[in-house]
């Protein structure tokens, strides 16, 4: 009998500390919910690429300020017959700018929203994203003509409240696997090499078209030229998500997001 409930005392303590662990982990994992990174195939992704086998890459290029940039790259995409493009436009650049966001209109590319104002919107709150985001759409439907689906944040700066905030307003947060880093001015050659170097099936390639890039419509047609020569097709990037199921998405808090920025900080 006493070893009875000598066995019974132990059971009893292991069950006693594996609860006190238990919740001393649920615990930890509460209060520590909102700087997690979170990989659950059920929460919202920014989407970098899409895994496919086809050799297919979306050119995409952003535009936030400046007149004199984006209509020699028209001139490129036109010349090339490249006619599967994306740009993200900022919504003050499109309000300013609208005979060359028609132009952009007009020869059948694909616009996608950069955003209001060209700040960190992880540093907003959750009224100010969803304020930016609806001034943006608001802005880019009346000027284009269509509501935009696509949204890359400006910065490329976003954490999972932004993530969680955009999908409820039925965007989908696009950053990019490939920077040609064409906003540093590293030079025509440089620019090249990294785009070709590292462009791979389903790739998404980040460009700009703004003012401060002054080698991208010199890049851009030999860019064009040697991904062709390697058999690549370019596509929009609803085009290049809608061949392929969505697979291995990634959603990096805003830590993460940080080390990535202090190496493609934009414009």
């Amino acid at each position: 009998m006493n070893m009875f409930y000598v066995m019974n005392g132990k059971k009893l303590k292991r069950y006693f500390l594996m609860t006190v662990g238990i919740v001393f982990a649920a615990g930890i994992i509460y209060a520590e919910k909102d700087n997690i990174t979170v990989f659950a195939e059920d929460q919202p992704a920014a989407i970098y690429s899409v895994p496919t086998d086809k050799k297919v890459v979306a050119l995409t290029f952003d535009i936030s300020w400046g007149e004199k940039r984006t209509e020699p790259i028209l001139d490129v995409l036109n010349q090339k017959g490249v006619k599967n493009v994306t740009f993200f436009l900022s919504s003050p650049w499109s309000q300013t700018h609208p005979d060359i966001v028609k132009k952009i209109v007009d020869a059948g590319y694909e616009i996608g929203s950069h955003g209001h104002k060209h700040g960190n919107y992880s540093t907003y709150s959750d009224e100010e994203i969803r304020t930016q985001i609806e001034t943006a759409q608001s802005i880019l439907t009346q000027v284009t003509g269509k509501t935009p689906s696509l949204i890359r944040m400006p910065n490329g700066d976003f954490d999972k409240r932004v993530l969680r905030i955009a999908e409820q307003m039925n965007y989908k947060v696009i950053q990019w696997d490939t920077d040609s880093q064409d906003w540093m001015n590293i030079g025509t050659d440089k620019i090249v090499n990294r785009v070709v170097s590292k462009a791979h099936p389903g790739d998404i390639i980040l460009m700009h078209a703004s003012d401060s890039v002054k080698q991208t419509h010199e890049a851009l047609p030999i860019i064009i030229d040697q991904l062709r020569a390697k058999g690549y097709e370019f596509v929009t990037v609803s085009e290049l998500i809608a061949q392929t199921e969505l697979q291995g998405k990634t959603v990096q808090d805003k830590t993460a997001m940080f080390e990535q920025l202090d190496a493609s900080a934009e414009e």
